[in-house]
């Protein structure tokens, strides 16, 4: 039985799936080309990330493709819904990636309280000649103890990043239609300490919060949860991490916050049309970027990896 990793395993993943008996494939074929690879080549399941898009058309026009397995949580590049109604095993790996996108979103907490972001940007150009003129630029940061963060979207991935901000001495509330609160479990010294966050309204998490992260999928509707309303909503001089999708925060509300100041700074993981984001985005002064990294650690992709071959090898060792 073929697998093609058309966005790659790892080596892990891919050696538990070759001792269990399939063959796994890991060289990238072009979206274009995928229909008639998968179907010349026969393959079984096709394992995507990000990059790969599998929707209606080319689900109808491979029928012996029976599984489709996404290496991360959000599914938005595959049409979920479609392939299960027509028989479709559809796999993501919700488990595996939460610390990895909570520890980028604590690093981009701090650069954004420093202006690490920016002092990088500028010290290797400036820093010989403009050194004190730098440090007085950089010398207003603030600390994230004692700082409010609002997370909006308490799964896994949000409850991780609430025991990072915990143990940096922050006050957490946490926004979520679907969860009326969460007990979190915190590692501290070789002990475990739980405690519970009830989760609040939209409009109480932003009038509150010193700083807010984002950690929910793409709405149906394909509205932006934070618009210029919301920002409107929230404090002066808040500062803003997007870890989740590029879509959840409306890109010319969001510029336009960052440009007068409501917004102190802001950094982004993901983007609106990806992999070409927007210019405009990518050159506000007071934007820290980075390119969709969040589950991008050694660590992670070997849990993602391990994660999706256990379910492979269970969905068809229950079919035989």
């Amino acid at each position: 039985m073929k697998i093609l990793a058309n966005d790659g395993i790892s080596a892990s993943g891919k050696q538990k799936l070759e001792a269990a008996g399939f063959e796994v494939v890991t060289e990238t074929v072009d979206q274009d080309d995928l229909e008639n690879i998968i179907n010349e080549e026969n393959y079984s399941a096709l394992l995507v990330r990000s990059a790969t898009k599998v929707r209606q058309p080319l689900i109808d026009a491979c029928p012996n493709l029976k599984l489709i397995g996404r290496g991360g949580v959000g599914m938005d590049n595959i049409d979920v819904a479609y392939a299960r109604s027509i028989g479709r095993e559809v796999i993501n790996t919700p488990a595996a990636s939460s610390q990895s996108v909570a520890e980028l979103v604590m690093a981009h907490l701090f650069s954004i309280s420093r202006s690490v972001y920016d002092s990088n940007r500028n010290m290797p150009a400036n820093g010989a000649t403009e050194f004190k003129t730098l440090k007085k630029k950089y010398a207003k940061g603030v600390e994230l103890r004692g700082k409010t963060i609002g997370i909006i979207g308490f799964g896994r991935i949000g409850q991780s990043t609430a025991t990072y901000a915990l143990g940096c001495g922050m006050k957490v509330v946490a926004y979520d239609p679907f969860l009326d609160q969460a007990t979190l479990t915190l590692d501290v010294a070789g002990q475990q300490i739980n405690t519970t966050v009830e989760t609040t309204t939209l409009d109480d998490l932003l009038n509150q919060s010193d700083y807010i992260s984002m950690h929910v999928p793409m709405p149906e509707d394909g509205r932006a949860l934070l618009g210029a309303d919301e920002f409107n909503k929230m404090k002066d001089g808040i500062r803003i991490v997007n870890a989740a999708r590029g879509g959840v925060i409306d890109e010319d509300a969001l510029l336009d916050a960052c440009r007068s100041g409501k917004v102190a700074a802001c950094a982004l993981d993901v983007f609106v049309g990806e992999p070409s984001p927007r210019e405009d985005v990518l050159t506000v002064s007071n934007m820290a970027l980075t390119p969709h990294i969040g589950a991008a650690t050694v660590e992670a992709q070997d849990r993602i990896g391990i994660e999706l071959a256990d379910k492979i090898i269970a969905y068809f060792g229950n079919q035989s």
